[in-house]
């Protein structure tokens, strides 16, 4: 039977351990998180969420079971055209709330898997990355109509 002096100086480096774990990286706040339905035999889906982070830190990657990948893109109106770009990452100011919503900043699922079907929830895990590491976040989006 371990001592109550041994117990707790694990349960004290235990948590220590713990704690530095969770600031190698940028908090992250996610709101507002949604896909939208596509069509059968669409290819590509969208997904729309908020990120606010305590730290400055990137959006560095995505992944999800329902495509092959998940890309980052941004839409813009210049000279009354509408042009789409990919972006290897997104910058998340400290303390800022970036939004991906329709016309603007949003996820691309390229290569659906299935139909994303209003109702229905997809995950999908995001990759962040700050001045002293990355972790990854999995969320939970409802599938909407619109």
């Amino acid at each position: 039977m371990m001592n109550s002096t041994l117990m707790m100086n694990r349960l004290i480096c235990t948590l220590a351990l713990l704690l530095l774990c969770r600031s190698v990286y940028a908090e992250v706040a996610v709101s507002d998180a949604w896909a939208r339905a596509t069509a059968p035999g669409q290819e590509v889906g969208a997904a729309y969420l908020s990120l606010k982070s305590d730290k400055p830190a990137k959006l560095v990657a995505i992944k999800s079971a329902v495509a092959d990948s998940v890309e980052i893109h941004e839409m813009s109106m210049k000279n009354g055209v509408m042009k789409m770009r990919m972006l290897e990452t997104l910058d998340l100011p400290a303390g800022k709330l970036v939004k991906l919503e329709p016309g603007g900043f949003h996820l691309m699922l390229v290569d659906l898997k299935k139909p994303l079907k209003a109702g229905e929830n997809i995950e999908i895990v995001l990759t962040f990355k700050d001045g002293k590491g990355t972790g990854t976040q999995k969320i939970r989006l409802p599938v909407k109509a619109d």
